[in-house]
């Protein structure tokens, strides 16, 4: 494999998308509603701002007996979260808009054995079209972000370096995500002989993971984890109570535990410690089924990246709440087999597509 060849093909693979009006008009679209998502999120973020600094001032001029707990200063990286939720749609539908066609077109018109009559060799026009793909992902995606971060300067909201860190991995996770989806698209255009059933084909792969084994994954979790404990009845309680606040059930608020005069009620310790078995198990059947969905993967490592504090909770709903923010490193730790499933996915789907492709007959 020569790769002059391979940028050869990779070249003009990526001047055909970024020209063709498909592209285009999904690109517009993406564009745009991208566009009202940040100016909406910079509008809640100013709120947000105005609000900590009024708190701040209150706690001074009246000298709260709470100003020891300070108040979480809010990050730009809440303007994302919006953003986040239009790429896990028009962002897949994009990816696969260019590659579903990739191979298959070359099939219907018969131009892969003109294609192939070159001096070029397989591997050099499969990879060079998946090179062409993911370069015009990619460039749909630094214009998002750069788009993002002009706004973001033009109202002055001007980030800083752990920030501007955080939107660039924001945006390699997205990318991540997209190529999900391009990489089956591509399997599929090369398995199909028409391009119509490649686009069959990778839209009920697209819903299948997004949507399908998600739920799947809830109601294994349902069935296996069981019932929740029961809680222990309430006794008739004593004048004095004191109520120790202590993380619950995630979907709920929390569970308290009781105490009667200073010794902690053993039943409610025994039903806190059920709970807690409960939610890590069921959390567990659910967490392995979704790391087969790019959507929840995606979700979930885009929460940890745009607001740590929310993704650390949600991590470890059991955890004393931390009064300062995770940082950026410490929450994508938390996720590191998140961010491997959004690796492996698509690298599985191009090695299925690599090796269809050198064995295709194409006679």
């Amino acid at each position: 494999m020569a790769p002059e060849r391979l940028f050869n093909v990779a070249r003009k693979e990526f001047s055909d998308h970024i020209t063709s009006r498909r592209f285009i008009i999904i690109l517009g679209l993406l564009l745009v509603i991208s566009t009202i998502s940040i100016y909406e999120g910079i509008g809640q973020y100013n709120d947000s701002l105005e609000a900590y600094t009024e708190q701040l001032q209150r706690m001074e001029e009246f000298e709260d007996p709470y100003s020891s707990w300070m108040p979480s200063k809010p990050s730009i990286m809440y303007v994302f979260i919006s953003m986040m939720s239009y790429m896990t749609m028009l962002g897949g539908i994009l990816a696969i808009a260019i590659g579903f066609d990739l191979v298959s077109k070359e099939k219907e018109t018969r131009s892969l054995k003109t294609l192939l009559s070159h001096p070029l060799y397989r591997d050099e026009i499969i990879n060079g079209k998946a090179l062409g793909g993911v370069g015009a992902l990619g460039f749909a995606m630094a214009l998002a972000l750069a788009i993002a971060i002009a706004m973001l300067l033009i109202f002055s909201v001007v980030p800083t370096v752990d920030e501007f860190a955080a939107i660039l991995i924001f945006g390699a996770v997205t990318l991540g995500f997209l190529l999900a989806y391009f990489a089956v698209a591509l399997t599929m255009s090369t398995v199909a002989k028409e391009s119509g059933n490649a686009l069959i084909y990778t839209l009920v792969i697209f819903f299948a993971v997004s949507s399908l084994l998600p739920m799947f994954g809830m109601m294994a979790a349902d069935a296996f984890a069981g019932d929740p404990p029961e809680p222990p009845e309430m006794g008739p309680m004593p004048k004095e109570i004191v109520r120790t606040a202590s993380s619950g059930y995630f979907v709920s608020s929390a569970s308290q535990s009781v105490v009667y005069g200073g010794t902690e009620d053993p039943e409610w310790t025994a039903y806190e410690e059920e709970m807690k078995t409960y939610v890590e198990k069921r959390r567990f059947i659910s967490d392995v089924s979704n790391l087969l969905s790019p959507q929840m993967n995606y979700y979930t490592v885009a929460i940890a990246v745009t607001n740590p504090q929310i993704a650390a909770i949600a991590y470890s709903p059991y955890d004393a709440i931390q009064e300062e923010t995770p940082g950026l490193a410490d929450a994508l730790g938390r996720v590191w087999m998140n961010i491997a499933a959004l690796i492996v996915f698509p690298s599985v789907f191009f090695a299925a597509t690599y090796v269809m492709f050198m064995r295709m007959d194409i006679r």
